[in-house]
């Protein structure tokens, strides 16, 4: 039996409490994840164009405020 699999029968035997906590903390770390690769992919200015197609919008008068 792989680790992955042990891990899924440890998981299904976990009270809806402690569920619940593994399920924030799996999330949050995703989002910690997230957050590192959107910072190296702007440092490295991979999302300018991001920030060029506002530009563009906003000087056509055509920018979405949200």
């Amino acid at each position: 039996m792989s680790k992955i699999d042990e891990l899924k029968e440890d998981i299904e035997k976990l009270p809806s409490e402690e569920l619940a906590e593994l399920f924030r903390w799996l999330s949050e770390k995703e989002w910690r994840s997230g957050d590192k690769e959107i910072e190296a992919d702007s440092q490295a200015g991979r999302l300018d164009f991001l920030v060029r197609e506002a530009r563009e919008e906003k000087a056509k008068g055509t920018l979405k405020e949200m």
